[in-house]
């Protein structure tokens, strides 16, 4: 399915226009709040959605996608700690990330370590969840085999008796990660495949403690 006709003249003109060093700001996380606020405001479908690859012990990658719930001075995301994703990111905690805003022709690229965040913020957020989502996030073992789908359909009625009438409160096995970038690139495509690519590097020795270079498409 294409694009609306307004999106597919907007990626043409993104593409003429191309990205250049001088319209870069010092700061990668207000470059990216800049890109991603720019992305929501022209109806980007699920421009928060990031593809998030961790590595398992047997050092093989494992990609999916997940929702950016947080930025600060970190990329935070929410998740089943006991999941594939939550057990490899515990054991080996280095991450990338991909904001894919192909309807655009850009994306950002994203690099680092990975911290859990605080309980509380844990809680804060999974306040605001939607009671069923609350409940689910009980009711699956997630990344576990299953037998059929009526097992998970029967935790989750169960779980819902159980909290009959009162607060979810959040399970000890879920919450947040936060990846700590070391690197973060944002890539303009162009046309003939020529694209923009700038990446910002970790650099104590520079003002703004980010180096930024051009990289060759």
């Amino acid at each position: 399915m294409s694009a609306a006709p307004e999106l597919d003249s907007l990626r043409a003109e993104l593409q003429e226009k191309g990205l250049r060093r001088a319209e870069l700001l010092d700061d990668p996380f207000a470059q990216f709040d800049a890109w991603f606020e720019f992305a929501k405001s022209v109806n980007t479908h699920e421009p928060h959605a990031m593809v998030l690859s961790s590595v398992g012990a047997d050092g093989m990658p494992s990609s999916r996608h997940v929702l950016l719930k947080g930025l600060d001075h970190g990329f935070v995301f929410f998740t089943n700690y006991t999941s594939q994703k939550g057990r490899e990111l515990s054991d080996h905690p280095q991450a990338s990330i991909c904001f894919p805003w192909n309807i655009l022709s850009r994306q950002v690229r994203v690099v680092g370590t990975v911290e859990r965040v605080t309980e509380a913020e844990s809680d804060e957020y999974f306040s605001t969840r939607p009671r069923g989502s609350q409940i689910g996030a009980w009711a699956s073992h997630q990344s576990e085999v299953m037998a059929d789908r009526s097992v998970l359909e029967s935790r989750w009625a169960e779980t819902d008796a159980r909290f009959e009438g009162m607060d979810v409160p959040r399970p000890p096995h879920w919450g947040g990660f936060r990846v700590l970038p070391s690197e973060i690139e944002f890539w303009q495509g162009r046309q003939s495949r020529l694209h923009d690519r700038f990446r910002y590097t970790v650099d104590a020795s520079q003002p703004i403690g980010w180096r930024i270079e051009r990289l060759n498409p």
